[in-house]
């Protein structure tokens, strides 16, 4: 019997492995490059932050808080973040940041609405929003119907309570008061008086004003101007008006 002796097999050469392994470094190499040079050039930076919406806040204080700057690197931009630091101003309501290849980014802010104005010492004209940030009045103007506060302390909590409590009331409703001034009692920490230009004047608190302003447009439609009050019980008293003969005993009085 004869045995066939089989060929042996040839082991195989690492050629081909080798050649793999420097074809996948040569793709990384290749593609680090490109990132490199795609990083340094002018595409892949900020070339264009508009920021819609803004009234009250200039766009060098927006660019300061977002941290945000033409020439930044725009993949680096983290829209949640640039979000959450413009919301720390006080100006601002709401923010929508987007971002468009290549890059152009846009800011969308909702302010808070001007709820009331102040005159601080040098005529300076503030207007004060709905979050009690004051802030100076700009070519913009100042919007008639709303009141002028007069005598508070800008450290003054009930202030701030009070322009929140504005914002929540409808124009239609206090566009009549013409000033807010403190007044307050030991009952009622947070009286304050109002002045319409209707010629009424009317004592409330802040915390009643919401709930009672619907009667305060009650009697200024259906009333001569009087002293109105809303605390806890509501009551109308006109202002005495002269009669014609006390009028004249006072100009006789006057000529003796």
């Amino acid at each position: 019997m004869t045995t066939t002796r089989l060929p042996l097999l040839k082991e195989d050469k690492p050629k081909k492995k080798m050649s793999r392994k420097i074809t996948a470094i040569l793709l990384l190499l290749f593609t680090a490059l490109l990132a490199v040079i795609f990083f340094r050039s002018s595409i892949s930076h900020i070339t264009v932050i508009d920021f819609q919406g803004s009234k009250y806040s200039t766009s060098e204080e927006l660019l300061s808080q977002s941290g945000i700057h033409i020439g930044g690197q725009f993949f680096a931009v983290s829209t949640k973040s640039v979000e959450q630091s413009l919301l720390e101003l006080k100006t601002v309501k709401t923010v929508a940041v987007k971002k468009d290849f290549p890059g152009v980014i846009t800011v969308k802010i909702e302010e808070f609405p001007a709820v009331a104005y102040e005159l601080e010492q040098g005529g300076i004209l503030k207007a004060i929003l709905s979050s009690g940030a004051a802030v100076t009045v700009n070519e913009t103007g100042i919007a008639v119907e709303k009141p002028i506060l007069t005598n508070w302390d800008p450290a003054d909590p009930n202030k701030a309570i009070l322009c929140q409590t504005l914002g929540s009331i409808s124009n239609e409703l206090t566009s009549d008061i013409s000033e807010i001034v403190p007044s307050p009692t030991l009952s009622f920490p947070d009286r304050i008086k109002l002045y319409t230009r209707s010629r009424f004047e009317v004592i409330t608190s802040i915390s009643l004003l919401k709930s009672k302003v619907s009667y305060l447009n009650q009697v200024i439609e259906t009333k001569e101007p009087g002293l109105i009050t809303m605390l806890e019980a509501d009551s109308y008293v006109p202002f005495q008006v002269e009669s014609e003969e006390q009028k004249g005993d006072e100009q006789k009085d006057v000529q003796e």
